[in-house]
């Protein structure tokens, strides 16, 4: 995982974390919507996160708020729902 001040930002204001393993998520519209998160940036105080989205279908890739998207169950990342 790399967290990378972006240029012309203070390192305290906006950063960008990369994942180094992609986590696997939902948009939480659509949960028939799958893909995997490569990296988020940080919105700020007042704002949701921004992040990077590719879609498994077709490969796109799309930037989403947090409050758009779901973590998926996956086993092999040990990611699941259940309280």
């Amino acid at each position: 995982m790399f967290i990378l001040p972006l240029p012309g930002y203070s390192s305290n204001t906006m950063s960008m974390m990369q994942f180094t393993t992609p986590i696997p998520v939902v948009l939480a519209h659509d949960p028939t919507q799958a893909g995997y998160a490569i990296y988020v940036t940080n919105g700020g105080t007042w704002e949701n996160d921004v992040w990077c989205v590719v879609l498994c279908d077709g490969g796109h890739i799309r930037h989403y708020r947090s409050d758009q998207l779901r973590a998926y169950n996956n086993a092999t990342f040990e990611v699941s729902t259940t309280p």
